[in-house]
């Protein structure tokens, strides 16, 4: 999808205009907040129209030339620039294709045991270490929210903040089953078991995306129970918050002071709503949301993770890698991440050209 002169011209245009702005002096709070936003999305699509620009007007000028001694320069130079001017069309279709306005958003990282009792608890830690590893290459903070431990150490549930540069960009595809195939330490018999876990992952709305009103909210506390330190069921810290109108309910009994749990809980309920009220404003674009890679369906079986024979396969885009360690570490995981928003991106460009 090549673009046309004009096209390069306008970008070019709006770019040093919100470079002028903002360089003024002159806008405050939320304008200065909402051109800084701006300049940010359009910046890479504007370094790679430039580049565009740049190579055709060169070709151009190439092309103009009289000089016999020069020519053969010329042709030489010409060669070159057709052969990397595609190249740096496809980098400025891909920089032009419409952003997921959350892309650039915190995330609210959710995992829970699905299929399979403790040996899907434990394999819902290890994607929680494998996500927080990741997280910790990316240079991304990862903060814990709630946890429901299992007695041998796994999670049956467990949701994290992360934070950071770009995060939901690279975790959205992430969300669904993802399986485990292996011999359990619970089994004696050497027998190959499948759990599974669900991951959910929701960007992080800004408190004015999503307003919650106090009229709204059912707030019970109560006393915490389970695996979770000497302080576990000495004081009423546990809190459970109802969202009256979705009947949405979120519980939180991680920390001693029952403040701290509702600032969790509440900061968890945005994140729901705001993904409730994303799916809606999606609902119009259900067939364009399902040509993508990691549509959030949370029921969709995604990943396998096979530990007999060391390999993990993404069913959405057929790509097996004999690497699990790797990938379960951490460092492994970006490679997937790549080829999933590859995948995403051929897939979004062949719908604008169709």
């Amino acid at each position: 999808m090549a673009v046309s002169d004009t096209r390069l011209a306008q970008i070019a245009g709006r770019f040093a205009e919100l470079e002028a702005r903002l360089a003024s002096g002159t806008l405050e709070g939320k304008e200065f907040i909402a051109a800084s936003r701006d300049y940010a999305e359009l910046e890479p699509v504007a370094r790679a129209a430039a580049a565009v620009q740049a190579m055709r007007a060169e070709l151009a000028s190439l092309a103009a030339l009289d000089d016999p001694e020069m020519r053969e320069l010329a042709e030489e130079e010409t060669a070159r620039l057709r052969h990397a001017l595609p190249a740096a069309e496809h980098a400025l279709s891909i920089a032009m294709l419409p952003r997921d306005a959350a892309d650039s958003r915190p995330a609210m990282l959710e995992i829970r045991a699905g299929t399979g009792g403790d040996e899907a608890a434990l394999f819902a830690a290890d994607l929680y270490r494998m996500y927080e590893r990741f997280a910790a290459e990316q240079g991304w903070r990862v903060e814990l929210v709630s946890a429901n431990a299992s007695e041998i150490g796994g999670f049956k549930e467990v949701v994290a903040n992360v934070s950071g540069s770009g995060v939901f960009a690279k975790l959205k595809y992430e969300s669904g089953v993802h399986r485990v195939q292996r011999v359990p330490v619970t089994e004696s018999g050497g027998r190959i078991h499948t759990s599974a876990a669900t991951v959910a992952v929701l960007p992080e709305p800004d408190e004015v995306d999503v307003q919650v009103e106090d009229k709204d909210l059912k707030i019970d506390i109560y006393r915490a129970s389970g695996a979770g330190g000497q302080h576990v069921n000495t004081t009423d810290s546990a809190v459970r918050i109802t969202h009256l109108p979705t009947g949405l309910v979120v519980i939180c009994q991680d920390e001693r002071s029952q403040h701290k749990n509702k600032a969790k809980a509440l900061q968890v309920l945005r994140a729901r709503l705001y993904e409730k009220m994303r799916d809606e404003a999606q609902g119009a674009e259900a067939e364009a949301r399902k040509a993508m890679v990691g549509s959030g369906d949370r029921s969709e079986r995604i990943r396998t993770y096979n530990f007999p024979q060391g390999r993990v396969t993404d069913h959405r885009i057929n790509l097996t890698l004999h690497r699990l360690p790797e990938i379960l570490e951490g460092p492994g995981l970006g490679e997937l991440v790549d080829a999933l928003i590859a995948e995403d991106q051929a897939k979004r460009l062949a719908a604008m050209d169709g």
